[in-house]
Formats: structure tokens, sequence, C-alpha cells
């Protein structure tokens, strides 16, 4: 049934990746799920425009929207967003205004998948990693895989959920694989640094093929050969679960998520079916002497295209 914005007191959230925008009106921490829309960002010069759209398509007037939550794919800082793989900044005021809304927040998308945990239904929660029981005060971990990287823990105080942010996917690519070390010359990016993104994310498969097997490829083409049973695109895919295992291992030593792992994005989902036929487990608790330790975090995949939404209205219903 389409939406139609009949109600005052609304919210607006939105979901800005590298290459699409979702948009959704919410009640209180509730995403009404026929008001999603998805925008092509290269259609628009910035999110305002977007913002504009969606009103007109949904009937929204601006003066219904009283609170208004945007996730960005890209360093926030004081209300500013600056997104990593797209040309555009988000400005907390700038948003405020054009909405005319009083209450007003701009997270990292991590930051939103981190406050969606608990919220998303379990029919979207694939375990990949048998979960653990755990405190209610036990810290979480979210590990977004898509256009970009990111990583951030997710923390439950006495004052409320508290999702620092983060920018892990500009860490330096550990050398965990034989197969790695010599292609890792390859795996730089225009300034010559070899970072976790250079491997995981979309680009990063067709990059990582073209370095072991020097096939120029695109990452779809990659996945369709993957998919066909190509043994080159089959090695490609065994080092990047290989490389994903001991990135989320690492990470998971850093912040001793008790709560779990939650994988999010669209190439972690695309990777779904070859986690446990190229054992990502046991990469990730591949860790020498803490091993053993390493099997107290579960892991369980995303499988809500939407999550960033719900995690967005449930912060702002917490402001």
């Amino acid at each position: 049934m389409p939406f139609e914005a009949a109600d005052t007191h609304l919210s607006l959230v939105a979901d800005i990746g590298g290459s699409n925008t979702r948009v959704a009106i919410a009640h209180g921490p509730k995403v009404e799920k026929t008001s999603i829309r998805r925008y092509r960002n290269a259609d628009y010069q910035g999110l305002p425009d977007v913002l504009v759209r969606y009103l007109e398509d949904t009937g929204t007037a601006p003066a219904q929207i009283t609170g208004a939550c945007v996730a960005a794919a890209g360093p926030v800082h004081d209300g500013i967003a600056t997104l990593t793989n797209l040309d555009w900044r988000i400005d907390r005021d700038v948003v405020g205004r054009a909405l005319s809304a009083e209450r007003v927040a701009v997270l990292n998308d991590l930051q939103a998948q981190g406050h969606a945990i608990g919220q998303i239904a379990d029919a979207d929660l694939i375990e990949v990693v048998k979960h653990q029981g755990a405190g209610p005060r036990a810290a979480a971990l979210v590990v977004g895989i898509g256009t970009g990287f990111n990583a951030c823990p997710v923390f439950e105080t006495e004052h409320g959920r508290f999702v620092p942010p983060s920018e892990a996917g500009h860490v330096s690519l550990p050398f965990c694989d034989a197969a790695l070390g010599p292609v890792m010359e390859s795996m730089v990016d225009s300034s010559g640094f070899a970072s976790v993104e250079e491997v995981l994310s979309g680009r990063g498969i067709a990059h990582l093929h073209a370095a072991l097997h020097g096939e120029t490829m695109t990452t779809p083409d990659v996945m369709a050969r993957l998919s066909n049973g190509d043994a080159k695109a089959e090695a490609t895919a065994r080092l990047f679960v290989r490389v994903m295992g001991t990135v989320v291992g690492d990470l998971a030593l850093s912040h001793l998520p008790f709560g779990g792992i939650y994988l999010v994005g669209g190439v972690t989902r695309a990777f779904l079916p070859y986690l446990d036929r190229f054992d990502f487990a046991g990469a990730m608790q591949d860790k020498g002497r803490f091993s053993e330790f390493m099997a107290q975090f579960s892991v369980r995949v995303v499988v809500d295209d939407y999550a960033a939404l719900t995690g967005c209205a449930s912060h702002l219903a917490r402001l």
C-alpha cells in the first residue's frame, strides 16, 4: 500500500551510501516500510535535492517533519559529514533548516547500523558463527562491507547506548596469507597506501582479482564467474574471505564484542554463501594462543538492507 503522509510530528531518516540514498518516514523508533524510497546519487547535486524530491514523491509537507537523522558513508565531525566515496557534504544545520526540523542528527552509516542492533528481526539475522550468551552490558561490533569498509563498536552504558564513530577501512591492510604477499604492492590506492578498503569493498574484489590473475574485470563479472565455479574467481573469493576473517578478528580483539559481531552491507550479503565454504570462522579465530578465546565471539550477517534507517529512527527517538 502506498505511503500517505497524513500525520504531523513525523521524522525523516536517510541513509546515504556511495551509490544510492535511501529515505523514509518514521514514527518514533519505527520506520514506515511503505515510505522507503531509493535514489541514485549520480542523479542529484546533493542531499537537499534528494530530500526535496522525496517530499514531492510522498506528498509530505516540510512542516510535518519535526525530526531528521541522516546516516552518511564517511567521517562525521561536529554535525558535518564528508562522504568518502561521494562528493557530498552533509551539514546538520542545513538539513534542519531545509526541513524545519527541531531535532536533527548526522551519523556515520556504521553508527546508524549500531543503533539498529536489537531492533532487527530474527529472520533478518543469519548466524555464521554460533551465538554465545552475553550479559545486557556486553559490547557488540558492527562491520560493514559495501562500496567501502568500516566498523564500529556498540556499548550499552548506564546512560544509554553509545556508538562511537570510526574510519576502520583506512587502516593498513594486514599481511595475512601467503597468497596476498606477492600482490601487496598492487593493492595500493592513488596515494600509494594499501588500506583494508583496497580489498574489502565492492571495488576491492575486482582490484584483488586483477592483482592475483592479471585479468581486468568488474566486480559483478568476478561474482558471476564465482557462481559458475570458475577456478580463478574462487581463488579471489577465498583470499577475500581470508582477509575479511583476519580483519574482523583483529577488530574483535580490539573491542571484545561478547554481545556479538554483526556483518552488514551489500558485499557482505553477496559473500554470505561463501563464508562457510572458504572458512571465514577459521580465519577470524586464527590468532595463535588466543584462537580458543576467539570462539567466544558470535557472528551474524544482517540481511535487512534498511537497517541503517531503523538505526537512525531509534537514535532520533532517544534525543
